[in-house]
This record gives structure tokens, C-alpha cells and sequence, in this order.
């Protein structure tokens, strides 16, 4: 590890120095080492992907059927059924192909050309070709171009939030660290792909394209598993079973048929022709094709919905997905937090908060600090708002201006004549201003070391001796500032000669204390609510973030996240845990601080070994294995394009409460998508209930082939698609997550798919029946269009399987209404002269007929409400 050696063991393992590498020394490394780029595995090819599409059960069926009934002469249907599986194997391979430009992100972080020192002398070479032992110049504005250990650093700030999650600039030097530590607190390397925003600096280059920290996220981006969604297992699941009963009651049914025609004298050829046409037709009329596009169509209005409350679904499953949730791990800053420095407290000794004004003058206590603040300070803020250099310094400018203050008024007036920059050693920053035609030195830096140096300090404005008392109120306030997360920094003052004194560090002594500055990026108002809503709704929030642990805990106590039984680890400390310490620990650990990319995927692979879904917010370079591994990560719309290409949701306002608001219409999603599966199986089984009564009692098939399209084409589809429109039911968010485990049909699911289908199929029974009176082709006609009208009304029921229509407002899905028109309308078609020749629908079927099938269709609907009444 570079970072814990001395520059001069770091040059002799490169075999380098100052001077650089010679060009033909450089040439062989990049020969032997290879280009400074990412690499990436070999990409499966479109037509495989397609055709992986094509696995599923279902879809097999559906093919097979399609083309047979092509040789049997049904072309309309077979090829709307083609066209269906077709489009959703291109929308997959679509989905497939997106997913996997998270490296071609991570390609577009590194900067085009370097600059660096070969043969002794400064040239501009490509990124690409700079090799270990490369010597590189840094200034601010640069993208660091490989990893390196720092040989100069002059007042050097670098931007690691890719790799840390932090945007707080970091301040580097380059004494040796003895200690082993995260990425985040080496401060003598710098890494490939952050940002140089001051100063200047001059590396030597340790690492370069797959064996940088940024080569180890994309090693890890490959290697993170893409998780199919809860919905996605269960459909397979669902799939499997559902063909295989399907095709046994069809090979049932086709055995029958033709044994039964045989025995009545039928001719052998044309009884197996008819009869397996017939037992393809009731295959296609139980399976429901048209539920994949169904489930598309849901989930795609699902995502309109979120993307109207800042939420981009970038892969469709996504929307499922969040409705399963049960755990989010989240980021702090800028997601709980504001990711905005701010003033939020402040102490000066005999000074009352009440009594503050705007003073600018060093009058007062209160223009001192005024005037430090702003004038010891290197920040601005630029049109538009924009905010240039550290955050911490910005935020004394915005407490200014909250105070009405111009800052830039006060710098115009008290001119800067000098300074001492500030660095880590010192923990100090210095200027010199001129403050009516005298000469003041301002000083701030951290409270402990500015207490040290200070000998007097303002009490109410008066310059008195630094006492014991003062100082030790001093110390408990630092303290008290410190127990609550809060940054503290320390300001004093101290007369110099004249205009033209120059200050050295060595004048950075027998100050006057003026007071303390406490800040904190709080936490977002929102998220309060938020948090207490995922609780309710059995969701557990984790913290995981690059920040201090006490910093990220108390911001977790703060918000409800942590409670008093829960604790906070590092990634040392997590390193530290065997996986069965970590697994019995697990549920007790809320905050994880100052963590690794692999840190971050072991704690989501841990909750995902409880069977727990898990969501991953992330918005740097090191987030985006952890996000590939979660069963679904959400990326910040501010954030990387790497983390937010392995996301499959991306929050455009960064806020933790737009994530609680996904879950919602999560969960309303996949309600609506089991409401639609409900409703297609329910008529489906109503169909083969009828069907299998006719055969056992030996009726006439109650249902031609022709009949069984049209009441697929019609039922399969408006009606199913109109039920995604539905609004969530009330008490969504008071229910825990369901089960991972859980079957598409369980959860009440299949007994009311049950008791809907026989409902149904009694009420075709009875209409049969009634019709064989007369004749058994009437029989058939009656059981036709009494099993459309009853699927076609049943779309009201199937709105809620436990709420009445009638309390959920008939009228408020006009969806629903407008599926129903139409479904009617198309059914009043097929009675039409000329038409009803083609459907098997005698001349005969008249007004009182249709009468007697519309009655029964509200009978059965009428039943399916009462049966919501005592289930209750």
C-alpha cells in the first residue's frame, strides 16, 4: 500500500524519481501493463438474448399453438398472438442492453490527456497511455487520471465523491499514513476519476486501468449479480405450472372428443382434426397470453406515476419491485440530508442570542464574528446562486446573507491584504485585512487549537484575559456542538503592526477569542414523515454513507432511524465480523459509516440471505456494484451516470421521500397486476369449468372454436389492461412488505380466482341448459354470451377483492367504464345479421334470450360482491 510508505520507498518500488519515467522506459510498461482503461467481459450476443427471451413456459405454448393453428387455418389469431411474443422478447433485450452501459460510463470519467514529466521534461501525453512510476502534475480543474501517491501538495483539494459518496472536498498532503485505512481517508493518494478544485499538486501513479479503486468497481459491477424481481420468479413459477395443467386438460378433452365422436359413428380422421383443433382453442382460451403485455402495460402505468413524483423507472420490473421492498439501505448526504452545509448554532462568551445584530464593525462581539466569517473566507457565491469552493466556508456566507448581510459589501470595504492558506497540519486558515486603517488578522480553524493559541478573548465585546471560566465554557459548548453531529469552528482576531506585514505561521498566537460556529448538513423536513411511514409500513431504513459514524449517528437518531437498541459500525469494523457475526448482528445494525464499495454489497448480500428485498440508494462510482446487487438500486439524478446506468429507478430530487412515495405505488402496481392476473384466470376457469360440465354430462360443446377466440380477444384484454388504472387502496402503507416467498396466487388470491370462476361457470351452465330446451346450438349461443357478459361485468368486482365497488365509486376508474362499452359493443356486433352465422348464433336468439343472459351476467356479478360482504 503506497500510502503507508515514505515518497522515497514509493519511488524505488516504481523504479522512478522526480524526473519521470524516460519514453522508452514508459513504452515497455505500457507494453507489458497495458493501456490505462477499463476493460469489460464479452457481451452476449442480440439474437442469444432474444431467444432467451423466448424460454418462458408459457411463451413455448403459445408458439406452438399459434403455429399449428396457423396449418389449421386460423391465421388472425396465431398472428396476433406472434406479434405479442415478439415485441416482448425485443423490449427485454431492449432492458438487457441498457443495463449493461454502466462501464461505458466508467469509461467517460477518465480526462482525455495528462500531464506529466518524461525524460525529465513536462509533456501532454493521452490518459490511456500513462503507466505505474508516471510522474503527473495536477491543478485545480484536472480529473485525476490514475491512482497515485502525492509527492507535492500545495493547499491540494480533491472532489472523491464518486468513490466516497462524500462531495465534501478532501484537503490532501503527502506524509506517510502508518495506519491501514479506508479509500476515504487516504489523504496522500489521490484516485482516477475525482477532481482537482484547488490548488496543486504532483503525483506518482501507482495504478492504473483495471487495478485503480474506480478498475476494482468495475471488476465488481461485472461480478454483481442482476436479480430477477419477486414477480419475475413467481410468473416463471406460475407459468410452468399453469401450461402443464393446461395441456393435461386439453389432452383430457381432445381424448374425450374423439372417443366420444368415434363411438356415435364419426369418421376417425375428421374427429381427430376437429377435436385437437378444438383442444388447442380451449389452450389458448385458458392461457392468458395477453398477461405479459398486461403486466407491461400495469407496470408502465406505474411508472408514468412515479416519474410525475420525481422517480425515473429505468428498468420496468423496478416498479414491482419497490412494492416488495423491505429494506433501504440509503445514503445520508443529500438524500436524508440536504447535502448543504448550514449554520445552525453558535456561542460567544457574555453574549445573549437575543442581542444579535448586523453589526460589521469590530464594535461588537457580533460584527467580530460577522467579519470573520466573511472575510477569513475563500468561498463565494456566484450568479444564479452557484456556490464555488468549500461547502463549510459557503455556509458562513448563507448565514450571512440570512441575516442580511452582503458579504461581498463587507470584502469590497475591508480589503485583504494578506494570508496564510489553511492546512491539515495546522488546522488554521489567516488573513490580513485592512479594518479602518488598521491592520487584523483573522484566524479560524478548529476550536481545540485556536483555544490553545488565543490569550484573550471579547466578553460582551470587551477584550479581557483568557480565564479558566471562559475557557472552560468554551470547551463544554465545543463539547455539547460535538455530541450533536455538529462541525464546530472557532474564529479570533489579533492586531498586526501595519498594512504591510506579511504573516507567518509563527504570528498565529496570543489571539483574541471571539466565539464558535456550529454546522450540519440537516436532515431533509420531509424525510421525518417518510421514515415514520416506512416503519409503518414494516420497512426497515439502514444508513449506510462515507461519513463519521458519530456525524451519521446521531443524524439517524435524529431522524428515527436509529433506535436505542441499534448501533453503528465502520467498514473497519464491519471487515472485523465473520459472516455468522455479521448475520446475528444484522437486524441490530441501522448506521454503517465511512464503508467500502465491498462493504456495501456485503451488507445488501446479507439482508438478501434473509429473503429480504432490498433497495440500495447510491449516487458515486463506488455505489454501483452495490446497486447492480440489490434487487433494486436507485440512483441520485445528481449523481454519477455510472451509478445511475446500474440503477433501475433514478430520483430526480434525491430525496429519501420520493423512495417511501415509489413503495407506495409499488405496491399499488403489483395489487393491480394480481387484480388483472384474478380476472383473466377467474374467466378462464369459468370456461373450462363449462366446458369440462358439457363433456362430463355429455352436452353439446358449449363453445365453438371461433366463440373461444373472440371471448379470449375481447376479455383477455381491455377489460385486464383498464385495471392498472386503479388507485391505491386505502391502508396500503399500514400493511408490512409481503412475503418473498409468496405465490402469485396466494394471499386470498386463488380462492377468489375460485370462487369467481365457479360463480361464472354456473351462471353459463344455467344458460345452456335453458337453451338445450330448445336446441343444443341455442344452448351453445346462450353459454357464449352469457360467459362474455359476465367477464365483461365482472371488471367492476375485480376492481378490489375486498372492497365493495359501490364504497370504491363506481365511476372513478373510467377506465373501467370505457372497457365495458367497448367489450358490449363489440359483443352487440357479433348479433348482427350476417355475423351471427359465423359465431354459431341461430336467427332464433332473440330479445328474450338475451335478456336471460344479461340477467344471469348480473347475477353472477351481484354474487361476486356479496361474497366481499362475507368474507368481512
Amino acid at each position: 500500500m503506497a500510502y503507508r510508505k515514505e515518497i522515497e520507498q514509493v519511488f524505488k518500488e516504481l523504479d522512478t524519481s522526480k524526473n519521470g519515467l524516460s519514453s522508452s522506459d514508459a513504452a515497455s510498461r505500457l507494453k507489458a501493463d497495458g493501456y490505462n482503461e477499463l476493460t469489460e467481459g464479452k457481451k452476449t450476443p442480440l439474437w442469444k438474448m432474444f431467444f432467451e427471451n423466448l424460454a418462458d413456459p408459457l411463451v413455448i405454448i403459445l408458439i406452438v399453438a399459434a403455429v399449428v393453428q396457423i396449418f389449421l387455418g386460423e391465421l388472425v389469431e396465431s398472428i396476433i398472438i406472434l406479434i405479442v411474443v415478439i415485441l416482448n422478447a425485443i423490449l427485454g433485450v431492449t432492458q438487457s442492453r441498457k443495463a449493461e452501459s454502466s462501464l461505458d460510463s466508467l469509461k467517460k470519467l477518465s480526462a482525455p490527456n495528462a500531464k506529466v514529466i518524461r525524460d525529465g521534461k513536462k509533456v501532454t501525453i493521452q490518459v490511456r497511455e500513462l503507466v505505474a512510476g508516471d510522474i503527473v502534475l495536477l491543478e485545480a480543474g484536472d480529473y485525476v487520471p490514475a491512482d497515485g501517491r502525492l509527492i507535492e501538495a500545495e493547499s491540494l483539494k480533491v472532489v472523491e465523491g464518486m468513490l466516497t459518496g462524500e462531495s465534501e472536498p478532501v484537503l490532501k498532503h503527502t506524509e506517510r499514513i502508518e495506519d491501514e485505512v479506508v479509500v476515504g481517508d487516504r489523504r496522500n493518494s489521490v484516485f482516477s476519476g475525482a477532481t482537482v478544485v484547488y490548488g496543486r499538486g504532483i503525483m506518482a501513479v501507482t495504478a492504473t486501468g483495471m487495478n485503480t479503486e474506480v478498475g476494482k468497481v468495475a471488476t465488481l459491477l461485472e461480478s454483481a449479480g442482476t436479480k430477477q424481481t419477486p414477480l419475475q420468479v413467481k410468473l416463471d413459477s406460475f407459468g410452468k405450472k399453469l401450461g402443464l395443467i393446461i395441456m393435461i386438460i386439453a389432452a383430457i378433452i381432445f381424448g374425450v372428443e374423439v372417443f366420444r365422436g368415434y363411438r356415435a359413428g364419426g369418421n376417425l380422421k375428421d374427429l381427430i382434426f376437429s377435436s385437437f383443433m378444438f383442444a388447442i382453442a380451449v389452450a389458448v382460451a385458458a392461457i392468458p397470453e395477453a398477461l405479459s403485455s398486461i403486466v407491461t402495460i400495469v407496470l408502465s402505468v406505474g411508472t408514468k406515476e412515479m416519474a410525475q413524483k420525481q422517480a425515473i423507472i429505468r428498468k420496468l420490473p423496478a416498479v414491482e419491485t419497490l412494492g416488495s421492498t423491505s429494506i433501504i439501505c440509503t445514503d445520508k448526504t443529500g438524500t436524508l440530508t440536504q447535502n448543504k452545509m448550514t449554520v445552525v448554532d453558535f456561542f460567544m462568551y457574555g453574549v445573549k442570542k437575543e442581542q444579535i445584530d448586523k453589526d460589521t464593525t469590530l464594535e461588537s462581539q457580533d460584527g467580530a464574528m460577522n467579519l470573520s466569517s466573511t472575510l477569513c473566507n475563500d468561498s463565494e457565491i456566484a450568479e444564479g446562486g452557484v456556490e464555488i469552493g468549500d461547502p463549510t466556508e459557503v455556509a458562513f456566507l448563507r448565514y450571512a446573507e440570512k441575516r442580511g448581510l452582503d458579504y461581498k459589501e463587507i470584502r469590497d470595504k475591508y480589503d485583504r491584504l494578506n494570508e496564510i492558506p489553511f492546512d491539515s497540519d495546522r488546522k488554521l486558515m489567516s488573513t490580513v485585512n485592512s479594518i479602518g486603517g488598521n491592520a487584523i488578522m483573522f484566524v479560524k480553524g478548529a476550536p481545540d487549537i485556536v483555544l490553545q493559541r488565543s490569550i484573550k478573548a471579547l466578553n460582551d465585546g470587551d477584550e479581557v484575559p483568557m480565564t479558566e471560566e471562559i475557557l472552560n465554557k468554551y470547551k463544554q459548548i465545543n463539547e455539547e456542538f460535538s455530541d450533536r453531529a455538529l462541525r464546530v469552528l472557532a474564529f479570533s482576531i489579533k492586531d498586526v503592526p501595519d498594512e504591510n506585514f506579511v504573516p507567518a505561521i509563527e504570528d498565529e498566537v496570543d489571539l483574541t477569542f471571539v466565539g464558535l460556529m456550529a454546522m450540519i448538513d440537516p436532515p431533509r423536513k420531509e424525510v421525518f414523515g417518510a421514515v415514520k411511514e416506512a416503519i409503518s409500513a414494516g420497512i426497515k431504513t439502514i444508513m449506510i454513507t462515507g461519513d463519521h459514524k458519530t456525524t451519521a449517528a446521531a443524524i439517524a437518531k435524529e431522524l428515527g432511524i436509529m433506535s436505542k437498541d441499534d448501533k453503528a459500525l465502520t467498514g473497519k469494523e464491519l471487515d472485523a465480523l465473520s459472516e455468522g457475526e455479521l448475520s446475528e448482528q444484522l437486524e441490530h445494525i441501522t448506521v454503517y459509516a465511512r464503508v467500502s464499495p465491498e462493504n456495501k454489497i456485503r451488507i445488501v448480500k446479507a439482508w438478501q440471505e434473509k429473503g429480504k428485498v432490498t433497495a440500495m440508494t447510491g449516487d458515486g462510482v463506488n455505489d454501483a456494484p452495490a446497486l447492480k446487487q440489490a434487487n433494486i438500486g436507485i440512483g441520485m439524478g445528481s449523481g454519477t451516470d455510472v451509478a445511475k446506468d446500474a440503477a433501475a429507478m433514478v430520483l430526480t430530487d434525491d430525496n429519501f421521500a420520493t423512495i417511501v412515495n415509489a413503495i407506495e405505488i409499488g405496491r399499488t402496481v403489483y395489487s393491480n397486476i394480481k387484480k388483472s392476473i384474478t380476472y383473466l384466470l377467474a374467466g378462464n376457469l369459468a370456461a373450462i369449468i363449462a366446458i369440462v360440465f358439457a363433456v362430463v354430462i355429455n352436452w353439446e360443446n358449449p363453445f365453438t372454436t371461433l366463440q373461444l377466440l373472440f371471448i379470449n380477444l375481447i376479455n383477455d384484454s381491455l377489460p385486464a389492461i383498464a385495471l392498472a388504472f386503479e388507485v391505491a387502496e386505502p391502508n396500503t402503507m399500514n400493511k408490512p412488505p409481503r412475503d418473498i416467498n409468496e405465490g402469485i396466487l396466494q394471499g386470498g388470491t386463488s380462492s377468489v380466482i375460485l370462487i369467481r370462476g365457479i360463480i361464472i361457470s354456473i351462471v353459463v351452465i344455467i344458460a345452456q341448459y335453458l337453451g338445450n330446451k330448445t336446441s343444443p346450438i341455442l344452448g351453445a349461443a346462450m353459454a357464449f354470451s352469457t360467459i362474455t357478459l359476465s367477464r365483461i361485468f365482472q371488471t367492476l368486482p375485480a376492481r378490489s377483492d375486498n372492497i365493495s365497488v359501490f364504497n370504491i365509486g363506481v365511476a372513478k376508474n373510467k377506465y373501467v367504464l370505457g372497457a365495458i362499452g367497448i367489450c358490449l359493443l363489440l359483443y352487440l356486433i357479433v348479433l348482427l345479421p350476417g355475423l351471427r352465422a359465423i359465431f354459431s348464433i341461430p336467427n332464433y336468439f332473440g330479445v328474450m334470450e338475451f335478456a336471460i343472459c344479461i340477467l344471469l351476467a348480473l347475477i353472477s356479478t351481484v354474487l361476486m360482491e356479496l361474497v366481499k360482504i362475507f368474507k368481512k
